[in-house]
C-alpha cells in the first residue's frame, strides 16, 4: 500500500484563504504575461490543483498601458464585436485599443486562456487590470509577483 494519500478536493480553509498578487505589466510581452496570469487564476501553481474547482488566487495588474507586443501585432491584430444586427460587426486594432482602453487588452488575452464555461467566467472575475500605477486594492496587501521572461 502506498504511503501517499490522494485527495479529491481542497479543504475549505484553502478556498477561503486566497492570496492577492500584484503584477507590473511594464515592458512585459502580452502573451507570456497573460499565460502566467491565467495559471495563477486557475490555481495551477498550487499543489492541490483540481481542474473542476476554482481554487486560484486574485491578480491585480498595473501599468497595462505599457505592455509590449512582438512583430506587427500593433497594426495587424484585430478585436471583433458583433452587435447582433445586420452590418453590426465592429473591429478595432490593437494599437487603437491600447490608446482607448489599455486594460481590455490584457483582459481579452487572459480570457482566451481560461476555460470557456461558467468556471472560467468565475475565475476571470478574480482578475483586476488597471492602466496606471494606482489601484484600489491596497487593503488586500497584494504580494508582488515577478514574471521572468
Amino acid at each position: 500500500m502506498s504511503q501517499f494519500k490522494t485527495f479529491a478536493l481542497p479543504k475549505e480553509k484553502a478556498l477561503e484563504e486566497r492570496k492577492w498578487y500584484i503584477v507590473d505589466a511594464k515592458d512585459q510581452v502580452l502573451g507570456r504575461l497573460a499565460s502566467k496570469i491565467a495559471t495563477i487564476l486557475r490555481g495551477k501553481h498550487k499543489p492541490d490543483y483540481t481542474p473542476h474547482v476554482d481554487n486560484g488566487d486574485f491578480v491585480v495588474v498595473i501599468n497595462a498601458d505599457k505592455i509590449k507586443v512582438t512583430g506587427r501585432k500593433l497594426s495587424q491584430k484585430k478585436y471583433y464585436h458583433y452587435s447582433g444586427y445586420p452590418g453590426g460587426l465592429k473591429e478595432i486594432t490593437l494599437e487603437k485599443l491600447l490608446q482607448k482602453r489599455p486594460e481590455r487588452v490584457i483582459y481579452f488575452a487572459v480570457k482566451g486562456m481560461l476555460p470557456k464555461n461558467r468556471l472560467g467566467r468565475k475565475q476571470l472575475k478574480k482578475l483586476k487590470v488597471y492602466a496606471g500605477e494606482s489601484h484600489p486594492h491596497t487593503a488586500q496587501k497584494p504580494e508582488p509577483l515577478t514574471i521572468k521572461l
